[in-house]
């Protein structure tokens, strides 16, 4: 098999799904928006200087699905897809799947957003296999605790290892798609490493190392430099 891997936020989506889901519940009036708002600030800014404190990033995200019975959150959900994360999914992102997937490539979608997010975008997006940080649920609510290891930074790698385990599968070629230097570990293990829609330190790595960079806005086609 030949394997395509996708990062989602800042990648094939144009914009941060989980920061989406937070302003549209803070719109919902269900999180206090003054609060989210300097937290989510905060989070965002150690997350670019690469010193996010993963546990309460985690904490924080997971609390409005702890708080809220699992109805109301996929009724939520469901309005969230339609009118926040659809006008994101840029042509240029499924131009490119569609490009891996007509020579018969297999694609998976690899992100820290949580699985309760990301599930509904990875089908609109076609994208069957889906690796992402697992919410725990207790059979009757969402825990606000992540089950085993979060998929982020070095965590994507092992859930990359754990499914090609599990799924008995042996990739001879591999891409990795993805806009954020934290995503170096995995981007460091792939065969064709691409930076789309760089963050500064990324842009400077890829530059220095000669990876592509794709360059995937609503207003820019597939471009690779």
């Amino acid at each position: 098999m030949q394997l395509a891997l996708f990062d989602l936020d800042h990648t094939l989506l144009d914009g941060d799904s989980d920061d989406l889901w937070h302003r549209f519940l803070a719109e919902q009036g269900v999180v206090d928006t003054a609060r989210f708002t300097a937290e989510r600030a905060q989070f965002s800014a150690d997350y670019r200087e690469g010193r996010l404190q993963v546990q309460d990033f985690y904490a924080f995200v997971l609390k409005p699905l702890a708080d809220n019975p699992l109805q109301q959150l996929q009724a939520w959900r469901r309005r969230f897809v339609a009118t926040c994360i659809l006008p994101r999914i840029t042509a240029a992102a499924r131009a490119l799947l569609n490009r891996h997937r007509d020579v018969g490539h297999t694609l998976a979608i690899i992100t820290a957003t949580n699985r309760f997010i990301t599930e509904p975008i990875a089908a609109e997006l076609n994208v069957s296999h889906l690796l992402a940080t697992e919410p725990e649920y207790d059979g009757t609510r969402f825990t606000g605790r992540v089950l085993g290891t979060p998929c982020f930074r070095e965590g994507k790698l092992l859930h990359l290892r754990e499914w090609l385990y599990r799924e008995n599968f042996r990739p001879t070629e591999t891409w990795f798609y993805s806009d954020s230097h934290n995503d170096l570990p995995l981007l460091e293990n792939v065969d064709h490493p691409v930076a789309v829609n760089p963050d500064v330190q990324l842009t400077k790595t890829s530059e220095t190392r000669g990876w592509p960079i794709m360059h995937m806005r609503h207003t820019a086609a597939i471009s690779a430099a």
